[in-house]
């Protein structure tokens, strides 16, 4: 009995550009269906009327395609993108170079918009309203204001936490979308896509080992592709199926939920050392080694999503998820007593 190895076409260019899988069109895009029908009609009716969209928002948590959708806008628009992010943005002379700098039409795209300064931020107001900008010459009494004309342009933003938006900023504009966690089934297109532009041969038990670790995030899936490619390569025959992608990710110390060592680390951290009490964050930081925004920006999110660990005003908690998946008993009390999300 064979099994398919899937190896979708590659064109050369694309192997030769393996450090990037982004999809370059809106009907290569895996996933996210209802956002990218919302999408394909706003682009479509723009480029009926010949004029540039409007201005575009996406949320959602980091890995899920925010920056590949703004450069397939500028793609699918066949107009140049201006890249930048809301920290490179310290002054508003820094907005206003690159906004004076764009052409009709073009795409200018800020990630992590919600970390634009106060005075950069009133600055891009009228631009994106009436594509002006104001512009002061000189200090002091002498001081003036000079209203420059913008080409018509689109403003596509990023951001990974849309509560830290302001209020008109975010009313400015014209279509906003969140991008949600991905499905199995859509980790696995994305997983093999990837793989035939590496030029990596992977049977679908392969795919679904990879898409089954990557925590719903293609950004993951990719870099865990990578990873078992390399392994593939060196102590197999290069064939991704289910063993050697097992064997890999328990190298790589990523496991069957899409733990890694520090998302391990803090769970027996709170189910050992701590037997399922709340824990500080700060404790928890210096157990673990860690800086305290790394456990609350990078492990927490996923153990909580799981249901592993609760957040309560004592502290960080430990659910009986926690203390099932590695293999212990909960104490008595423990919350959480359902269980997994993923059982």
């Amino acid at each position: 009995m064979t099994t398919d190895i899937l190896t979708p076409h590659a064109a050369p260019e694309e192997r030769a550009g393996e450090g990037s899988l982004r999809p370059r069109r809106l009907d290569e895009f895996v996933g996210q269906a209802r956002v990218r029908e919302q999408l394909g009609v706003v682009l479509e009716s723009a480029r009926r009327r010949g004029l540039p969209p409007d201005h575009l928002l996406f949320s959602g948590p980091p890995g899920l395609g925010k920056t590949s959708l703004a450069a397939i806008v500028a793609n699918e628009l066949e107009v140049g993108l201006r890249v930048t992010s809301g920290p490179a943005l310290e002054r508003a002379g820094d907005l206003a170079a690159i906004l004076t700098g764009l052409e009709p039409g073009d795409v200018l795209f800020v990630d992590e918009v919600h970390r634009l300064p106060r005075a950069v931020e009133e600055v891009l107001y009228p631009a994106m309203e009436d594509f002006q900008i104001d512009v002061v010459l000189g200090k002091g009494p002498g001081a003036r204001s000079l209203r420059l004309d913008l080409p018509r342009f689109t403003l596509v933003a990023a951001t990974t936490r849309t509560g830290l938006i302001t209020s008109p900023l975010r009313d400015r504009f014209g279509f906003s979308a969140r991008l949600d966690l991905y499905e199995p089934g859509e980790l696995e297109a994305i997983v093999i896509r990837s793989a035939g532009i590496l030029g990596v041969a992977v049977e679908p038990g392969g795919a679904a080992v990879l898409a089954g670790r990557s925590r719903g995030t293609p950004r993951i899936a990719n870099r865990l592709l990578r990873r078992v490619r390399d392994y593939a390569e060196v102590k197999a025959s290069g064939k991704i199926d289910a063993e050697v992608a097992v064997r890999a990710l328990e190298l790589f110390e990523v496991d069957e939920l899409g733990l890694d060592k520090l998302d391990v680390a803090l769970l027996r951290v709170l189910c050992q050392r701590f037997t399922g009490t709340p824990v500080g964050l700060t404790t928890l930081a210096v157990s673990l080694g860690e800086e305290p925004d790394t456990i609350e920006d990078v492990a927490e999110p996923f153990l909580v999503q799981l249901g592993f660990v609760q957040r309560t005003p004592r502290g960080r908690v430990a659910t009986a998820a926690a203390f099932t998946h590695l293999g212990l008993p909960p104490p008595q009390g423990t919350p959480g007593a359902g269980g997994s999300l993923f059982e």
